[in-house]
């Protein structure tokens, strides 16, 4: 099938597929911390909670993109939004039956849903051509606005209220939601995403060799020895970092201040619109200005949010809702731009594994961070500690603008 003609077919099947996705994911993390502090009482293991939902992420990056590299993205997306699905059903019990163990079992399954989001991405670059691939990521993540606006909205109101409604406890209804949404995605894209967008584009491996884990080293080396590739993915770290960890410890922050359950997941849905709604845009943009720009324009959008959120007393919103828009936005342009970047800078037959790789150093460091923050807030202040992730997007946006300046002088200098 030619290239173009079976691209129109795989963007409208990844766009559905992962509409339902990020509505499942985004329900259940906005409830993660909220779920987890009912059970605990403890800011601490809640935000670990929330975490867990980035660690499973991480933990599945390098097997799931072995497993896409060997088999395809329709059997890899399959595997993980099945596992997913069984992920709610696990934090449903936990809600049920207030078993925190069993809540982090289920955020890290759900995690391993989130991980094939994240690929998803990659699929929709599979079979675009070079000068479009950006807006195609950016076209597919886009797609997840509408289930991710709206997962922590439904999420937190009406599928709390109809829990309540039946007997069951408030927060168990966001993850039998979760389970149904996850589930329903994986049949979809079984008979949907046909062809194989990455059989098409001939990108499989060969099965054989050493495992997905003993690749590591050897992939990191290449990412490290290129320019491109290694600011791809350190853009895609800071960006994911100060994205998880804030929003991880914004819901607690504004629950202090005593606001409703529908209030936060009004916030988290605005942050969410930063992070998908405009991307169509920021692709376009990574396309006609390059990469580079895009990233110092998204770490200082993550530096303005930071320090806005930061400033925010708990019993207020307005800060929080612009300050967690911005993130989102700044996630959104390094995530875009990191994308593009990392895809064009190898052949097809080794972007799997990098692509992996990438997405296990971006989804690690966004768990460390949500890990962290738990435990830095409890001993500071969630001022502090907002404070101090913003800083770390300012100092992307200047350590790129300072190595394109020596670039310049270097090329203007040369004979």
């Amino acid at each position: 099938m030619d290239h173009a003609v079976a691209q129109r077919r795989t963007l409208p099947t990844l766009m559905t597929g992962v509409v339902l996705s990020g509505a499942a994911m985004a329900g259940a993390y906005a409830t993660a911390a909220v779920l987890a502090d009912d059970i605990t009482g403890s800011d601490t293991w809640a935000g670990l909670a929330a975490a867990c939902l980035t660690i499973g992420s991480a933990l599945a990056s390098v097997p799931l993109s072995r497993y896409m590299g060997r088999h395809g993205r329709r059997p890899g997306l399959r595997a993980a939004w099945s596992i997913a699905a069984v992920g709610g059903g696990a934090a449903f019990l936990a809600a049920i039956l207030d078993l925190y163990p069993l809540l982090v079992v289920g955020i890290l399954c759900i995690g391993v849903g989130n991980s094939g989001n994240l690929a998803a991405r990659f699929a929709a670059a599979d079979l675009a051509p070079e000068d479009q691939r950006a807006r195609s990521i950016g076209l597919l993540v886009w797609a997840t606005t509408i289930g991710s606006v709206l997962g922590p909205t439904v999420a937190l109101g009406w599928a709390g209220s109809a829990a309540e409604a039946v007997g069951l406890p408030e927060l168990s209804g966001p993850y039998l939601l979760s389970l149904g949404l996850f589930g329903t995605a994986a049949v979809f894209i079984e008979r949907r995403l046909r062809p194989d967008p990455l059989v098409l584009a001939g990108g499989l491996t060969p099965d054989g060799g050493p495992s997905a884990w003993q690749t590591i080293g050897p992939t990191f080396r290449r990412i490290f020895r290129s320019p491109s590739a290694r600011l791809a993915v350190v853009a895609m770290i800071i960006g994911h970092a100060v994205m998880v960890s804030v929003m991880t410890m914004t819901p607690l922050h504004m629950k202090d201040g005593e606001h409703e359950l529908r209030i936060i997941g009004f916030v988290i849905s605005l942050h969410i619109v930063g992070m998908y709604a405009f991307s169509p845009a920021v692709g376009w943009l990574v396309d006609v200005i390059g990469p580079r720009p895009v990233i110092v324009i998204g770490g200082l959008q993550l530096f303005v949010g930071a320090e806005l959120a930061s400033h925010t007393d708990p019993e207020d919103s307005l800060g929080v809702y612009s300050g967690l828009f911005l993130i989102g936005l700044g996630w959104s342009f390094g995530l875009i731009a990191g994308s593009s970047l990392l895809t064009g800078a190898f052949p097809v037959a080794d972007r799997v594994t990098i692509q992996g790789a990438a997405d296990l150093a971006m989804t690690g460091a966004g768990a460390a961070a949500g890990v962290a923050a738990g435990f830095i807030v409890s001993a500071t202040s969630y001022h502090d500690f907002s404070h101090n992730a913003g800083l770390t997007g300012a100092a992307l946006s200047l350590v790129v603008l300072a190595t394109s300046a020596s670039r310049t002088l270097t090329a203007r200098s040369a004979p």
